[in-house]
């Protein structure tokens, strides 16, 4: 093993199980894969060939996927739920702000609705906490 770094990482599972797949596929170790896409994917000059991912293996090469995305636009209506993840806060300490007025949202029927813009407005301390 001259001239490698051992490298622990933890990878979110469905990236693990792909990895074990593609070198299964390919009949290439791990090592070589991850080695492989770092080389050939990873520099200061690298980030637009991080859109397409190609593993050679040997003389021919074998695109085990593409992905490509555009961010779908956020919301501007949110629920109790997505206010609080966008707050990073627990969704009762979301429920208190609201119940207590210092959020500004609207109930409709049991339910709070906020507005992303106002949402956002109150935590920069451009917005009074009325709206109700």
């Amino acid at each position: 093993m001259s001239g490698r770094t051992p490298l622990y990482v933890r990878l979110p599972s469905a990236h693990a199980e792909r990895l074990d797949r593609a070198a299964f596929e390919l009949k290439a170790s791990k090592q070589d894969i991850v080695s492989g896409l770092i080389g050939r994917y990873v520099g200061p000059d690298s980030t637009d060939r991080l859109r397409r991912v190609v593993i050679e293996a040997g003389e021919d090469a074998i695109a085990t996927g593409s992905h490509s995305f555009t961010p779908a636009a956020p919301t501007e209506v949110l629920t109790l739920a997505q206010v609080a993840e966008l707050l990073l806060i627990d969704e009762d300490a979301a429920q208190e702000l609201a119940d207590a007025r210092e959020l500004p949202g609207r109930r409709i029927g049991d339910e709070w609705r906020f507005s992303r813009t106002a949402v956002l407005r109150w935590l920069a301390g451009d917005a009074p906490t009325v709206g109700f």
